[in-house]
């Protein structure tokens, strides 16, 4: 029996352009209606695919939130990489990222609010992979260690996302460049001031 033929170069490529179809169609879904209440029929319909091939391509419901989430968090930290040794500049970038990405913070508070949604383990890792950064950057002298490593980063990141548009307060009427130089001098002041708790 011969060998079934390999993959034309246009069949892979027309397979990724719909993997990649799926992909945003499932981010639109997941950040609009959550895990729970997003529908793989929709993502098929706004995909201009059938629903059979999400299965193939993701094997899940699950699979496809999966990829969609790491996705977008990989997107995040390659736009934005961490650099301990500044972290205002680092929130100012932060604050940057997310107002011309709001729904990836929407996305991203599905997973907390949601008790169904699946929180994918590389998350977790991504946020002690930039804790520990900040901690090697304290211990090199390169940051002060009057705050705890976890501490500075979950001030940075709330502070940075906090005027994202997906949230209750909103953005309109604000004026970005002067929030955004707020949240850089208030990092500032922070990892230059010594706390006055133990």
């Amino acid at each position: 029996m011969p060998e079934p033929a390999a993959p034309t170069p246009a069949a892979i490529g027309r397979a990724e352009q719909t993997r990649q179809r799926i992909l945003e169609a499932a981010f639109a879904e997941f950040a609009s209606y959550g895990f729970a209440g997003a529908r793989v029929d929709r993502i098929a319909k706004a995909a201009g695919c059938n629903k059979n091939l999400i299965y193939i391509y993701f094997d899940s419901k699950e699979g496809l939130f999966d990829a969609v989430l790491r996705g977008r968090l990989g997107l995040i930290a390659e736009e934005n990489p961490l650099t301990p040794e500044n972290l205002p500049e680092f929130a100012g970038k932060t604050f940057d990222f997310v107002m011309a990405n709001p729904d990836i913070i929407r996305l991203t508070a599905w997973t907390k609010l949601d008790p169904d949604t699946p929180d994918p383990s590389t998350r977790g890792d991504k946020v002690s992979a930039k804790v520990a950064a900040v901690r090697r950057a304290q211990q090199n002298g390169e940051l002060t260690d009057a705050w705890d490593a976890e501490f500075l980063m979950t001030f940075v990141m709330s502070l940075a996302t906090a005027w994202v548009p997906a949230f209750p307060y909103g953005s309109a009427g604000i004026d970005r460049a002067r929030i955004r130089a707020q949240i850089v001098a208030a990092v500032a002041a922070v990892v230059t001031a010594t706390p006055t708790v133990d």
